[in-house]
């Protein structure tokens, strides 16, 4: 359902250019626009400190429609003050001028350096290149230009089936490091070419949000920019959405949300491990996501994940702080399908030395079963290793 082939979708048209953001030379601003008018839905940060596109943006899709998406990555226009917003509301004034559409059309979004000014003049240089660039095999370009330390571009797509005609999902993400989003994940933008109502798929992307990327972590934190964009503009279908017709739709946005989301965590700055963290038998809903959470964000966790070692003394140690109602003597913990804790205590050496064997693979679920009540919780997460110290200490330098 991934890959860099064929990355088309009807009506919708890409670009992007090196525009001197970054200091590598590399693809840093993309354009996605929708030749008609599209139904536009997003899910935004939940953190308190939000930049400059988000703040822009939040406004725009107020009126849920839009034609474009103006994209950076190099610089988060975050903590950039009154300028910051000015300098995104310039830039979307820019495309929307170029492009023949209204300023409210334009939704932004910017990844890379907080607290550093972004150049509205370096930007608003690029913008009528941009538009003269844009084609539909253009969005791959988009993909690659909103890498940071992203290792590869991040596509996923689905077809169904509408009035009888064929419809698409396309969605393209990035994020490797800052990662553990309470809505969405660093950037993310998924194109179709349905027809839908606004609700409807403010509803199916706020649902696959929060099954996917609301499942996931890299390293605990959250971003000042998560965002996440929808847009559908109806090219494929012109009557209204059957019951089983917008089951599908939301199954597939579904889909490619999680195969993006695991492609995320997978290319985790430095990883080397892809680990589903599940716990069931949880006192309550609450409890699942708490024990989940605090376990696959624990560094002394994480780094037994990198080092192969079964220490499961280091997730009893997580889940004893994490909050929840839990007795010790009742947890079990198995490594894949080998059991290595029961009733709170060790199963033995065998099974630690054989747990050892499967955390050498690239891919392993933890399972803890609390065996407190009925509800479970999952999280993706990955190892902590070296090289994400280096990447991020010298991130700016």
């Amino acid at each position: 359902m991934n890959g860099m082939k064929e990355v088309l979708i009807n009506g919708f048209k890409g670009s992007a250019v090196a525009a001197g953001i970054k200091k590598d030379a590399s693809l840093d601003l993309g354009l996605i626009f929708s030749e008609g008018e599209a139904v536009a839905a997003g899910v935004f940060t939940s953190n308190a400190v939000r930049a400059a596109p988000v703040l822009l943006s939040q406004q725009h899709i107020k009126r849920g429609r839009a034609r474009a998406i103006l994209v950076n990555s190099g610089n988060a226009n975050a903590c950039t003050g009154k300028e910051g917003l000015e300098t995104a509301r310039l830039t979307a004034d820019l495309v929307a001028r170029d492009l023949g559409i209204g300023a409210e059309e334009v939704l932004v979004a910017s990844t890379g350096v907080i607290g550093a000014p972004l150049d509205r003049d370096t930007v608003g240089g690029a913008i009528p290149g941009l538009v003269r660039a844009l084609s539909g095999g253009g969005l791959s370009q988009v993909a690659e230009a909103i890498m940071t330390t992203d290792s590869f571009p991040k596509i996923s797509k689905f077809q169904g089936t509408a009035g009888g005609r064929p419809f698409h999902i396309l969605g393209m993400a990035k994020g490797a490091g800052m990662i553990m989003p309470q809505m969405a994940t660093m950037l993310c933008f998924i194109l179709s070419d349905i027809g839908i109502e606004r609700s409807k798929l403010q509803d199916a992307l706020s649902g696959a949000v929060e099954k996917t990327f609301n499942r996931i972590t890299v390293d605990g934190d959250t971003s000042t920019n998560d965002t996440v964009f929808a847009l559908a503009n109806g090219t494929a279908n012109s009557s209204p959405l059957s019951e089983s017709e917008l089951e599908t739709f939301k199954k597939g946005m579904f889909l490619v949300a999680e195969d993006l989301a695991r492609m995320i965590v997978k290319d985790g700055e430095g990883a080397t491990k892809l680990v589903s963290v599940k716990v069931r038998g949880a006192a309550s809903r609450e409890d699942a996501e708490k024990a989940s959470r605090t376990v696959a964000n624990s560094a002394l966790v994480k780094t037994a994940f990198y080092g192969q070692d079964p220490n499961w003394g280091r997730i009893m140690a997580a889940l004893g702080r994490s909050g929840i109602h839990m007795d010790e003597e009742k947890v079990s913990i198995r490594i894949d399908d080998i059991l290595v804790v029961e009733g709170g205590l060790a199963t033995g050496t065998d099974q630690e030395t054989d747990a050892a064997e499967r955390m050498k693979r690239d891919e392993f679920t933890v399972t803890i079963d609390l065996n407190k009540g009925g509800h479970e919780s999952r999280v993706l997460t990955c190892d902590l290793t070296h090289k994400y110290v280096s990447i991020n200490a010298a991130y700016r330098t």
